[in-house]
């Protein structure tokens, strides 16, 4: 007999039943806190923030980028100008900087890990689960499902707080933990399981009378939603409808889930590793960026007046090196920026702690410094949206109290 999570699974959307928390929510919401959304998205690979937070007051990123910086604003191919020191990718020219401009997006620049292994794999496990450098690894407590730990229902029947999903295919370490936490992809075909309705009522049957019945049924029910949710989409083709591909499509299926059922989501973006041909206000990194920015800018719209109790933060394992390589490219590198966008956001500002970037302040002589821990700033955004306090904080994120970098 399959395992619970094994069976889900194998139904296309593994619809965990929610459970509790290995200790109760011992805090207070904020009054805002109930409709709050929250969507944190991964970019894997390791994405050159450089390029995307251009520097523009720094010399010394023309003298080290002679193929691949984004030139200064006013220039051809310029920067978008945000602040005197900082400008912004043109690519993100019609999806993030009208956000910049409502103040409804800010930066978080010289962000990231004090993990050093410039490990694409290990960083990412170091982050999701979002625990302290250099002791042991629990490899089943990733630090959202913690948080879902603190304002999930406690035994004495209180309202659910939050429900959270994972919008992959597998459920990801940061969502792994004490609380039962649902997955399901909603790329192209996502919802078309492999199991018919036939199956389906067969399946169910099995487990009737049985411990396993419920979660079993809610499997299913999560897996018809979510095909309800793509069928409406191919039923509008012909009116204009948004493409499907990309991930702009699935940033907008991922927005109708977080209006109705879903407050908390994950979701993560590959192809950010460019060693070769990286390029500059044109090619593959651009691309990717343009892709990213239309989609973020569509889950935007779709939330609708969601949109104002959302926050979405877009981070990535590491940044890259500050010097071009010989391949036109960037290789691994250390700090990085984050993106914290949302109706509610204090934007339309550069946050955190910030230094000038010459030859002498580089990390190693080769990258970004790290100045903000992401599990300082992480950990203070939680406190601001969901009322948090430095206990509640320190369960999430051990040993961390939160850095309000005032971003909600």
């Amino acid at each position: 007999m399959l395992c619970r999570r094994h069976l889900l699974q194998a139904l296309g959307a593994s619809a965990l039943g929610t459970g509790l928390g290995v200790h109760s929510a011992s805090v207070l919401a904020a009054p805002r806190a109930q409709d709050a959304r929250f969507l944190l998205v991964f970019l894997r690979g390791g994405y050159d923030c450089a390029s995307l937070l251009v520097p523009t007051a720094s010399s010394y990123y023309y003298e080290t980028r002679p193929n691949i910086a984004i030139a200064r604003p006013g220039q051809e191919g310029g920067a978008l100008p945000l602040t005197p020191d900082w400008g912004l990718h043109p690519a993100l020219a019609e999806s993030m900087l009208p956000l910049y401009q409502q103040r409804q997006l800010a930066f978080v620049p010289f962000a990231g890990t004090d993990d050093l292994s410039r490990s694409h794999f290990d960083t990412q496990d170091s982050i999701e689960l979002g625990q302290p450098l250099g002791g042991r690894r629990d490899y089943r407590s990733g630090f959202l499902n913690r948080l879902v730990a603190e304002l999930n229902p406690r035994a004495d029947g209180a309202p659910v707080a939050l429900q959270p999903m994972a919008f992959t295919s597998t459920l990801p370490l940061v969502l792994r933990g004490a609380v039962d936490v649902p997955n399901t992809a909603l790329s192209a075909g996502a919802g078309r399981g492999g199991v018919d309705a036939r199956q389906a009522e067969l399946i169910a049957s099995m487990y009737r009378g049985t411990p396993l019945a419920t979660p079993v049924n809610e499997g299913f029910a999560t897996r018809d939603e979510v095909a309800r949710t793509m069928q409406g989409e191919m039923e509008a083709a012909s009116r204009n409808a948004l493409s499907t591909k990309g991930f702009e499509g699935t940033a907008r299926r991922m927005a109708r889930l977080m209006q109705s059922r879903y407050q908390l989501g994950f979701v993560d973006v590959g192809g950010w590793d460019t060693h070769v041909g990286q390029g500059a206000v044109t090619g593959t990194l651009a691309n990717r960026l343009e892709e990213l920015g239309r989609g973020l800018a569509g889950f935007a719209d779709e939330m609708g007046p969601a949109w104002k109790s959302t926050v979405v933060v877009v981070i990535s394992e590491f940044g890259r090196t500050f010097r071009e390589n010989g391949n036109r490219g960037t290789d691994h590198g250390h700090g990085t920026v984050f993106w914290v966008l949302g109706g509610g956001v204090n934007g339309g500002r550069i946050a955190g702690e910030q230094q000038a970037l010459t030859a002498t302040t580089l990390f190693q002589n080769r990258d970004y410094p790290v100045l903000n821990d992401y599990r300082s700033v992480l950990g203070g955004l939680f406190a601001r949206m969901y009322g948090l306090n430095p206990a509640a904080v320190a369960r999430v994120f051990p040993g961390t109290q939160g850095a309000d970098l005032r971003l909600v």
